[in-house]
């Protein structure tokens, strides 16, 4: 019983984070008419605060020290602040501009990317569905591109930014909250420098707009927090293959907007390449639910056999005696 109300209170948690990323396109255009790097910066900034109020209050201090001795993974984390940012600032500006389709069509590419690292970077090998999957990929970017009448660069950028912000974050190993506030204080000089430059030139709407205005752009530090909080609690009560599933709801929200909401333009080009997206993000699913299907029968296999192992040495050891009473 208590291990369902755990799953239950893990899909809760999963819907929740995913379902706030996938509605960050109803938000960031509540900020106008603040631009993308005044957006940009106030997230920065207001995650960076919010970070130090959740240190506070678990009382995770103690990695502070350890970590400034370690020079490979400060440089880390400058790398992964760095590629955050820009995805952040790309993902803002796209959606204010207008191009929420093509920004979901980004997080719906980002694990074949993630495969793409894993085989160039990292010389993990593939298995024949992956390989098929990648294909397939390849092929949605070249009818996207020839939909779109240029490569989806938003696209792509936000998903070669996300991948390698995922690799550099696996590299760097600090818990949730940790890494948050490491990278938001790497975050926080360039985020500041960017908002008093803008204010000096009268190109800061934060104080200029209202306290609801500027109340709004304070909020970008909660909004940034509150997913990443319920995406770490969905994580320790959800099994992995669950999790990998629910990573496309944000991007079909996100796509879902553009369409339904935004009424962005979608040609039958563009939806062939999405066809193709599907069909690749499908090929994956089954292959990760297969192979973890084939992995619990082969531990089950493998508990079983250590089981009977057991049992007969058990059974031996209670015959010896007899036989040595008998000689």
């Amino acid at each position: 019983m208590k291990q369902r109300s755990e799953q239950r209170s893990g899909l809760a948690y999963g819907f929740g984070a995913y379902g706030l990323w996938g509605l960050f396109p109803l938000y960031w255009p509540l900020l106008e008419p603040a631009g993308a790097g005044e957006i940009l910066a106030c997230r920065m900034a207001w995650s960076l605060a919010v970070a130090l109020v959740v240190l506070l209050v678990l009382r995770r201090w103690s990695w502070i020290p350890t970590l400034l001795r370690q020079p490979r993974r400060l440089a880390a984390i400058v790398l992964a602040s760095a590629v955050i940012t820009a995805n952040w600032g790309l993902y803002i500006w796209a959606v204010n501009a207008g191009y929420v389709v093509e920004t979901a069509l980004g997080y719906f590419i980002n694990p074949l990317v993630s495969i793409t690292f894993g085989v160039v970077l990292l010389r993990e090998r593939l298995r024949p569905v992956q390989w098929a999957a990648v294909g397939v990929g390849t092929a949605a970017v070249v009818v996207l591109a020839i939909g779109y009448g240029r490569l989806p660069w938003i696209a792509l950028s936000l998903a070669f930014t996300f991948g390698t912000y995922s690799l550099v974050k696996k590299r760097v190993g600090l818990d949730g909250p940790e890494s948050f506030a490491a990278e938001t204080s790497v975050q926080i000089l360039p985020a500041l420098g960017f908002l008093i430059f803008a204010g000096a030139h009268g190109d800061l709407t934060f104080a200029s707009e209202g306290l609801g205005h500027a109340l709004l752009l304070a909020s970008t530090g909660a909004a940034t927090a509150l997913p990443l909080v319920c995406f770490g609690a969905a994580a320790v009560r959800l099994p992995l293959s669950t999790l990998g599933l629910m990573q496309y709801l944000a991007p079909t929200f996100q796509f879902l907007l553009g369409v339904l909401v935004f009424h962005e333009s979608m040609p039958s080009e563009r939806w062939a390449g999405f066809a193709l997206v599907w069909l690749a993000l499908a090929m994956l699913t089954w292959d990760a639910l297969h192979t973890a299907h084939r992995g619990r029968l082969a531990a089950q296999a493998a508990a079983t056999a250590a089981a009977n192992a057991a049992r007969t040495a058990e059974a031996a050891d209670i015959r010896q005696p007899s036989s040595d009473s008998r000689s």
